[in-house]
């Protein structure tokens, strides 16, 4: 195996010294008067050998890896496969890459990634957290490393966020529901006590008390294998045939029950309106199309990454904490005509 180049090596090929080369390399020639011609050596002979910097030595020595660690639920997910992408792009443009990892919604396993990137010294973190990672995303702030949440946030935690309007989504999601004329409105949501879904489920029992009709819930614990979630609502739909109109707690939920209702032979509209959290190609392909709730997938990628940005920037380390919460859009389709 080919030794990899080092600094000293470089040095001692040159025959100058390995702080001279150090310097050139990072950039500090003109500062430390280097001459052009000795600049042009390095550079030259650098390129010729394929030399590449430590990367994490770098860090150490710059007290910045210019890395963003980005922790999600599902990266196969289209919402934050969405947001993913175009935080990336923003963070590039500023001189960032990213590293991320799928969490599924595993508190042991999201805190195995923490330490990971802690390891490899990235300046910030943009977590979509599970529940139970209170402690150790308290442990990043204290030592001064920025956080931003997303699509949910901690209520203990100090920190900034972006969420989106849930309680009112689904508030005004089941609103529509009624006014179409349905009475049994079923509302299939996971079991957990995130922030997300706890007010998505307090949005749906506020409209469906209000109009004086009974509450149908089913909770479902997450799985990522689609059969484990999809048997619960097999079972449900069965049990529950009287339900004319289900509302979906996210889109993963809502594409196993669609596939659950095509095997049941349920006729959508016509016997079960349709909604979903979370608006996805798939919802728009289907037939008949199924109406959704639409985040402002721009929006929240934007707030995010501007946040870290600007936590990055050591003059707003100090500034307030943000807390943005963004409108959704029910996207009306044939599925609840």
């Amino acid at each position: 195996m080919k030794k990899k180049l080092s600094i000293i090596d470089i040095a001692n090929s040159l025959n100058i010294s390995k702080t001279t080369v150090s310097f050139i390399l990072n950039g500090r020639a003109r500062e430390k008067r280097i001459s052009e011609e000795l600049v042009d050596r390095v550079l030259k002979y650098v390129k010729e050998v394929g030399y590449k910097p430590n990367s994490l030595a770098k860090s150490l020595r710059t007290g910045k890896s210019n890395i963003i660690g980005l922790l999600v639920q599902d990266i196969s997910n289209n919402f934050f496969a969405s947001i993913a992408r175009q935080i990336e792009d923003r963070a590039y443009k500023n001189g960032y890459k990213i590293i991320y990892s799928s969490t599924d919604n595993d508190t042991q396993k999201t805190q195995e990634m923490i330490a990971m990137f802690r390891d490899r010294h990235v300046d910030g973190y943009i977590i979509v957290p599970p529940e139970g990672i209170e402690e150790d995303i308290s442990a990043l702030i204290k030592d001064g490393l920025p956080v931003v949440l997303f699509d949910r946030y901690l209520p203990n935690v100090k920190t900034d966020y972006v969420v989106v309007d849930n309680l009112f989504s689904t508030y005004n999601a089941t609103r529509y529901l009624i006014d179409k004329g349905r009475k049994n409105i079923a509302f299939i949501t996971f079991t957990n006590q995130q922030t997300q879904m706890l007010d998505r489920l307090e949005g749906y029992k506020k409209a469906v008390v209000e109009s004086k009709l009974k509450t149908n819930i089913k909770e479902i614990d997450f799985y990522p294998e689609e059969k484990l979630i999809a048997e619960p609502i097999l079972a449900f739909l069965n049990e529950h045939k009287e339900t004319d109109a289900i509302l979906f707690g996210n889109n993963y939920l809502g594409t196993c029950g669609l596939k659950v209702i095509r095997k049941l032979g349920i006729k959508v509209p016509d016997q079960l309106a349709l909604i979903s959290f979370d608006d996805t190609v798939v919802f728009e392909l289907c037939n008949p199309p199924v109406t959704a709730i639409s985040q402002p997938i721009d929006d929240i990628a934007d707030q995010v990454i501007t946040i870290l940005l600007n936590r990055l920037n050591s003059s707003a380390q100090n500034d307030p904490k943000q807390h943005i919460t963004l409108p959704t859009t029910l996207t009306i389709r044939e599925s609840t005509n």
